[in-house]
Formats: C-alpha cells, structure tokens, sequence
C-alpha cells in the first residue's frame, strides 16, 4: 500500500506541469502529439454548459481563474446574463478555462473536484474570493505553497475533503488533458486575453458591463 502524497509532493507535481502552459513551447508540442497518438488513454475533459442547447445563442466564455477582469465579469455582469439570458432559453453558456499561468490551472483543478453539477458553484466562489486566495494580507502574491492552501480552504468550505483535492491536484494525466483541451480549443478560436467571448461564431473581447454585453447577445438574437 503506497503512503499518502504529502502536500509539498503534490505541489511540486503541479510546479511541474508549468513548462505547459505557455503558447508555443516545443515540450508542449511534443507533449500534444503524444496525446494524439494515445487518445484511447487520454483522461475525458467534459465541456461545463449552462441553459438550453437549443437555445439560438451560443456563448463560449474562454476565462481564467486568476484573472481579475474575469472575477469583476463574473460578479458584475453574468449573474444578469444568465438570469434574462440562459434561463430564459436564450443563451446556451459554455464555460472554458483559461491557463496562462500555474495559479490558474490549480483552481481549475479544485472546481473540477467536485461532481460536474456543483462545479459552478465553487467556480462562483475561487472568483468572489479571487484577492483572499492569490494574495497575502499585506498586498503581496502568496508563494505557491500559500496559495495552494488557500484554494484547499476554498474547496473545503465548498464541501471537498482534503483526500479528495489531494487526489485531483496529483492526477497529472488529467492536469495534461486539461492543458491540451485549452491549448486546442483557445488555438482554433484565437484567444490571447481574459475574459473573451464567441458569440454565435463572434469573437468579443473584455469584461463588458451588462448593457454592453446585452447589446451583444440582442444584436445575436436578431433583435
């Protein structure tokens, strides 16, 4: 029986995966072919959706969980998007995260702890408590150890258990496949800023305020 990963082990399997998460770098590369040739033993990456299918709007949000910008949207704008838009039929909502940096992937791997139907939730909560858990409480960015532990804290208040997170954050194959489905998915739309948006086939950058954004999705649905 192999011994518990202690967290300063699992923290460094995901320093690890940094080399991956820059545009262009050669060991991606490599590591993207090697995907290819082995997709039968790739970890499934299921796309995060909200509201109906068959709704005439489609919206993919490419956001990141460290990215400020994308915190003020999801505080600011969203909640009144989704209650006139995605829960009224309008608006199908696809959800893809964003990894321009290592913080970023940490928290995506914490949301994705969790059941599928309760990643959301904590989603809402890594951006409403983005300053708490990226910074220390003089101002200064949290090392990554700190940081780690914050996001723990988070997941705990979200109902995870520590054995469940150390699970998540050590599975590399997962950590890989997430990298991968950004790295192909942000490639084929050209995305090289937090928050953007393709609506129906458009791409709209920023974190627009709601009258803005309405413009947006009105002029999509033709009205």
């Amino acid at each position: 029986m192999h011994s518990p990963l202690t967290r300063r082990q699992i923290l460094a399997a995901a320093v690890a995966l940094a080399p991956l998460l820059a545009f262009g770098m050669p060991r991606f590369a490599a590591a993207q072919d090697s995907a290819a040739q082995d997709t039968a033993e790739a970890p499934v990456v299921p796309e995060l959706t909200l509201g109906d299918p068959n709704a005439p709007v489609k919206v993919v949000e490419y956001a990141m969980f460290s990215c400020p910008h994308c915190a003020d949207f999801q505080a600011q704008t969203f909640p009144q998007v989704q209650k006139e838009y995605i829960d009224t039929g309008k608006v199908f909502w696809t959800f893809r995260e964003v990894f321009f940096n290592k913080p970023g992937l940490w928290a995506a791997m914490i949301a994705r702890c969790a059941p599928q139907d309760r990643y959301f939730g904590i989603a809402d909560l890594i951006f409403s408590t983005q300053a708490a858990w990226m910074m220390n409480p003089d101002g200064t960015v949290r090392d990554d150890a700190s940081m780690v532990e914050a996001l723990y804290r988070i997941g705990r208040q979200a109902g995870l258990s520590d054995a469940e997170m150390d699970k998540c954050m050590n599975d590399r194959a997962f950590a890989e496949a997430l990298v991968t489905s950004y790295q192909k998915n942000a490639g084929a739309d050209g995305i090289d800023s937090t928050p953007t948006f393709i609506i129906n086939g458009t791409k709209v950058d920023g974190a627009l305020p709601f009258d803005q954004f309405k413009a947006e999705l009105d002029k999509a649905l033709g009205a």
